[in-house]
């Protein structure tokens, strides 16, 4: 967004992996040749503050009368989607490896125990953990079978992966090619279908957003022997939209056609006009690009398409430009909290992280969960959903709504009235 955004970068993994590699990775082999195989925010309630686009009133401009809860549900039905708060998981598809591939790991970066966490299957998080938010990071393998064989699994004695979906064509889902690769889906189309058959089985839930990071293989891997994966050139983009279409029709897939009105841009339309009602989400799936800024994964996407006009996905577009929409403040605290209420208050969608493996568990850093929350973020993530994730790591931290449901009013946006959890039923 504007340069007042602080964009801060994920940062929960980045391999130190060191100028002898090769030499490194070949004497861990040897090491493992030898082996075996608070919550919460403080209130439940919106605060009585401006909705976007500086309306304190409800968005279809009805004011809430106290004692009719009829006219309170017809209200409440003019609720906007950006007037809404759900909790969502940082890299929702991701399992730990073997011991033996994580000795490995930890030879080549000391802090390795901050990929060490493993996430319940996408269905699980939807069903049981009240998640709305998923993120998948995503690698290109237009020929099929790139990925069979991670170097980490050549170095500790293992065979190639045969799972047969990954031989075929198509985008695959893990963390970091070669050295991080396990999932709960191993293929893009797959997590998809595993979130249609979940939402086709509860029409009426909130709108799932489903955040997309689009990466590259690590070239110091790539030069130890790892695979170099094919770039995200436009031909790779395209099969993006193609592979969400395969799996989600137009009338349950939330798309920047859905929201931008005729004559405006889309940062115009969601500024001025706003985002679609809550109920007019509901049951739908939207996606929005963690590649964010200037750069050539958005000017590629927007090839022609400035209003990203036909495309299923969101990009992040810097404020003021005729893509912003949507955008990330990863860290909310000090300065950024202020920023992200600003953004919120304006009408844009943002995402933020209520914690980071392992540094929140391991420093004992709680505060930042009702931080995130009070910030107003639309879209707050977390690794750790449910009581239990870190408890092997001697912690009870857990980070969710209050009271753990899926969809609560907005503590920054939402109208006056509007405090406290909102049914999905």
């Amino acid at each position: 967004m504007s340069s007042r955004t602080a964009q801060i970068d994920e940062g929960n993994f980045s391999m130190r992996i060191s100028s002898k590699l090769t030499a490194g990775l070949a004497s861990a082999a040897v090491a493992a040749a030898g082996l075996a195989g608070a919550s919460l925010g403080s209130g439940s309630g919106a605060a009585e503050q401006p909705a976007a686009n500086g309306v304190q009133a409800p968005a279809n401009g009805v004011q809430a009368p106290a004692n009719d809860s009829a006219a309170l549900r017809q209200t409440r039905s003019g609720l906007r989607m950006n007037q809404i708060q759900t909790l969502g998981a940082h890299n929702a598809y991701h399992r730990e490896l073997s011991a033996a591939e994580k000795q490995v790991q930890q030879a080549q970066d000391p802090n390795a125990l901050n990929i060490w966490y493993s996430h319940a299957s996408i269905p699980q998080q939807l069903q049981d953990q009240n998640i709305r938010t998923l993120e998948l990071d995503l690698f290109p393998d237009p020929a099929g079978g790139l990925y069979t064989y991670p170097l980490i699994r050549k170095l500790t004695g293992q065979g190639p992966l045969t799972d047969p979906a990954l031989a075929k064509p198509g985008i695959k889902v893990m963390h970091v090619v070669d050295f991080d690769y396990n999932t709960s889906c191993r293929t893009f189309v797959l997590c998809l279908q595993q979130v249609k058959t979940w939402s086709d089985q509860h029409p009426d839930h909130a709108p799932v957003t489903i955040q997309l990071e689009l990466k590259q293989s690590d070239p110091r891997l790539v030069a130890a022997g790892g695979v170099k994966a094919p770039p995200w050139d436009l031909a790779n983009l395209n099969s993006i939209d193609t592979e969400i279409r395969s799996v989600f029709g137009e009338r349950q897939l939330l798309s920047p056609d859905d929201v931008r009105k005729p004559g405006l841009t889309l940062e115009q339309s969601v500024l001025s006009k706003g985002w679609p009602t809550l109920d007019q989400a509901r049951g739908k799936v939207m996606f929005f690009f963690d590649n964010g800024g200037e750069g050539q994964i958005r000017d590629l996407y927007r090839t022609g398409k400035p209003n990203l006009e036909g495309r299923a996905v969101f990009t992040r577009g810097p404020e003021g430009q005729p893509d912003a929409a949507v955008t990330m403040v990863n860290d909310p605290r000090g300065a950024n909290q202020a920023e992200i209420q600003r953004l919120v208050r304006k009408g844009y969608l943002v995402r933020t992280r209520s914690d980071e493996p392992m540094s929140t568990v391991l420093a004992n850093e709680t505060s930042r969960v009702g931080i995130a929350l009070e910030s107003g973020a639309q879209f707050v993530t977390t690794d750790f959903p449910v009581a239990g994730m870190a408890a092997r790591y001697d912690s009870d931290f857990v980070a969710q709504l209050p009271g753990g449901v899926a969809v609560r009013c907005n503590p920054v946006s939402s109208p006056a009235w509007c405090r406290g959890n909102i049914s999905e039923r």
